[in-house]
Parts: structure tokens; C-alpha cells; sequence
């Protein structure tokens, strides 16, 4: 939309419209005052709620004048747009942002930021709630019109969030290597059209084929150049508590964090445990070691998180914490659909198709200390993950592990580690 500066100069002197909204950016410090994170999170869904348009950043709405953005602030704009496009607007919208350099009354060129935000098939919530575009306006939503367009879009068809495209990133961002290894035997086609029907790229609303969310997990060396928050932060404590630490006697006894391709973070997360955590020694026949937790439990869970986890979540990672009592594993996002605690290891339910498919044909990675499993791939599809967590961990430790939600935003995994032994056999964690 406005692909030519000539249109988007012609668009900008006739004014705001249906399709086109103008926002001076203002600074206090090294904040941005204006507009607020609220007024453009509403701007943005609307247009998205409607039949898309665009945003242009740097031009004042009443005089129609470019003002332009300072060039050593055009990276913090990005980054605020970004995050709000995440936080403030639920599902998330991906626009595709681009700089560009527009004439001023002046005659010099000032940097300006061209959002773009193609038409959705979701219905978004902003903090002004349901709203959509009407003339040079956004308005709320009547209560039958918010009815219909939902009705009307879930018959669309949805794009899912791993399928949705990475806007600003070329499809040659994704690594060959690792799309090259979900190739069958059976798999001839071009590189495009083979990227195409794995979903790992799609064209976007800007006609240029570009990764998808999936891509860019499954296929990059680091999916944290394009989404931040796509890794594990791993940390192993001394005891039982997170405490101050000195420098003689720190309270961290290790901490990494984790990317590369989510079954990487699998293998490399699995390790992380098997390297920090305790391995305790009995002589009741010989000498016994009995590890802390059990392995394949934890591969699972670790599969489960990178697999089910809300990437659409801006700055939530998943977090590995371990401790001497036990691991805690946080995974950002409410369980998906009709998903419950009471019903996880009853049921099977995904929130990414792509995702959860393209994890089915990856292969277990080698090198994981203590995993004893017979399958080939990362997913089976069975839906016995859950229940491996629960009985593996139990059978170890004598202690059932707990899932719980902490508030409504992430899922907590808690695996206790045996406790000491006694003449009974095993008392509690």
C-alpha cells in the first residue's frame, strides 16, 4: 500500500483517511512521549480489525508536514513498535516496517517510519478494546458488528502465529543446512516451493516470500535476531533458594542461555541439567548412583515447552531453574484451547500446527546424557509427553510433580528430586 513515494507524498498532502493514519513522534529524554504506547497500539489493531493501512511515523496529522525522526532514534522507535505490536495488541499483529527518506518544506530529506498493517484474519483486542477503522477514525465495535466479523473470519480460514510471516526478513535468512534435513526421499522440489508446503516461508501481504515464525525457530542458527524472547535461560542454584550472592561464596553455580534451533534448546537444555544436578550415592548392593532427576522426564518436558510455549508473548523466555530440592520449568503462555491442569495428561492439544509437525520430523538429538527413549523424532503425536513427566519423575522420587499457572500468562512445571534415603526407602523432597 503507498509502495511509491509519490503516492505515499500524494496520500500525505491530501490527509488521514480510511487507509492512512499520520503520528508525529515526540521525545522526553530518552523516552518516547508521544504517541503513547495505548493510542497506536489502538491505531494499529484497527486497521488491522478493517481492511488494513497504513501508519506513517515522523509527520504531524494536522499540518500534514514531515518532521521527521532523528536518525540515532530510529532504532529505539523500532523497538518500541515492535513490543507494542506484541504486548499492547492481542493476538499479536505483525506489520512489515520500513524506513524511508521523505522531502521536507525545507528541502532536506528527514527519516520517516512507514507501518504497514495488512488486513487479519484474527480479531484483535487493544487496550481500547475491539476497534476498527471508519473514515480517518477508529471507533469501537457495537456489540452485533464484533459478532458478525468474528463469525465472518473464523470462516476465513487462520493464520496461526507460527505460520505468520517475519516482516523485514528475507527467506535466505533460513539456514540451508537446517531445512535442507526435513528432506524425504520423495522431496524434489525447488527450494522456494519446498520451504512453501513445510511452511517454514510464505509469501506475505507485501508479495515477497519471507520466513514464518516457524521458519525462523526451526531453521536459523538464532531465532533471537528475529524474535528475542526464542530461547531458554537455564540457571543451577547452590541450595534450595535464590539468595544474595558474594563472591566468596556465590549462589550460582551455573546459568546459560540457550538458542539456536528449538532442538537445540531441547539437547542443550537437557545437558545443562544433566551437568548441575546432583547424583547421589548408595551402597546398599554395590555402589548405586541415582541421579537427581529423571532424564527422559525431562527431555519430555523440555519438548513440550519449545514445542507448546506463546512465542506471541515479547520478552517472556522459556526458564530452566534448578536446584538442589528440584527443577522449576516456566513456559510463557495460557495452556491452548480448551486445555486444563487437571485434563494434561489426559489430553492432546496444540497451539501451533506447523510447529508441532515440523518438531515430528526432527530427530532426537544425540548426546543427551541419560535419555532412554525409543523414538526417532522429538514428537510422536501420542500425547504421552505429560504422563511420561508425571510417572518417570514419581517412580524416581517418590513425589508427584505439579503443574500450576502462575497468574494467567505462564505454565510452571516443579520435578522434585528424591529426597534422602532411609530404611523405608525414599523420604520426601
Amino acid at each position: 500500500m503507498f509502495d511509491s513515494k509519490k503516492e505515499l507524498l500524494d496520500n500525505i498532502r491530501l490527509g488521514e483517511s480510511s487507509f492512512l493514519e499520520l503520528k508525529e513522534v515526540r521525545f522526553a529524554g530518552s523516552k518516547i512521549r508521544g504517541p503513547t504506547r495505548d493510542s497506536l497500539a489502538d491505531e494499529l489493531a484497527a486497521f488491522a480489525n478493517s481492511r488494513g493501512g497504513v501508519c506513517l511515523l515522523g509527520v504531524e496529522d494536522q499540518s500534514r508536514q514531515i518532521v521527521g525522526i532523528p536518525f540515532d532514534r530510529l532504532d529505539d522507535v523500532m523497538v518500541w513498535l515492535r513490543q507494542l505490536c506484541t504486548d499492547s495488541i492481542k493476538p499479536p499483529v505483525i506489520p512489515v516496517i520500513e524506513r524511508l527518506l521523505l522531502p521536507t518544506e525545507a528541502g532536506d530529506e528527514a527519516a520517516v517510519i512507514k507501518v504497514e498493517i495488512p488486513p487479519s484474519l484474527w480479531v484483535h483486542r487493544s487496550p481500547g478494546g475491539y476497534l476498527h477503522r471508519v473514515a480517518d477514525e477508529k471507533r469501537p465495535m457495537s456489540p452485533e458488528y464484533l459478532a458478525r466479523l468474528i463469525q465472518h473470519r473464523s470462516q476465513s480460514g487462520i493464520v496461526r502465529f507460527d505460520e505468520q510471516t517475519v516482516s523485514g526478513v528475507r527467506v535466505d535468512a533460513l539456514s540451508e543446512a537446517l531445512w535442507e534435513r526435513f528432506r524425504t526421499p520423495r522431496s524434489v522440489d525447488a527450494k522456494d516451493d519446498f520451504l512453501s508446503k513445510l511452511r517454514l516461508a510464505r509469501v506475505g501481504a507485501d508479495g515477497v516470500l519471507r520466513p514464518t515464525v516457524a521458519g525462523i525457530l526451526m531453521a536459523t542458527d538464532d531465532p533471537r535476531r528475529w524474535l528475542p524472547n526464542a530461547f531458554v535461560q537455564a540457571v543451577a542454584y547452590r541450595g534450595t533458594q535464590v539468595r544474595s550472592s558474594t563472591s566468596a561464596d556465590p549462589y550460582q553455580l551455573d546459568a546459560a542461555d540457550l538458542s539456536g534451533p528449538l532442538d537445540a534448546q531441547v539437547r542443550d537444555a537437557c545437558s545443562f541439567v544433566a551437568k548441575n544436578m546432583r547424583v547421589a550415592a548408595f551402597k546398599d548392593v554395590g555402589r548405586i548412583d541415582r541421579p537427581a532427576f529423571d532424564m527422559t522426564a525431562v527431555f519430555e518436558a523440555m519438548v513440550n515447552a519449545v514445542a507448546h510455549r506463546d512465542y506471541s508473548i515479547h520478552g517472556s523466555k522459556i526458564r530452566l531453574r534448578l536446584f538442589a530440592d528440584r527443577l522449576e520449568l516456566y513456559s510463557p503462555g495460557r495452556l491452548p484451547n480448551t486445555m486444563t491442569i487437571e485434563n494434561l495428561p489426559y489430553l492432546q492439544s496444540s497451539r501451533y500446527e506447523v510447529l508441532t509437525s515440523l518438531l515430528a520430523k526432527c530427530a532426537v538429538p544425540d548426546g543427551i546424557p541419560g535419555l532412554r527413549t525409543d523414538r526417532r523424532t522429538l514428537m510422536d503425536r501420542r500425547g504421552e509427553g505429560v504422563r511420561m513427566v508425571l510417572d518417570n519423575s514419581q517412580r524416581l522420587a517418590g513425589r508427584k510433580p505439579e503443574y500450576r499457572m502462575i497468574g494467567d500468562e505462564e505454565l510452571l512445571l516443579t520435578i522434585f528430586a528424591p529426597g534422602e534415603r532411609t530404611e523405608e526407602g525414599v523420604s520426601g523432597g
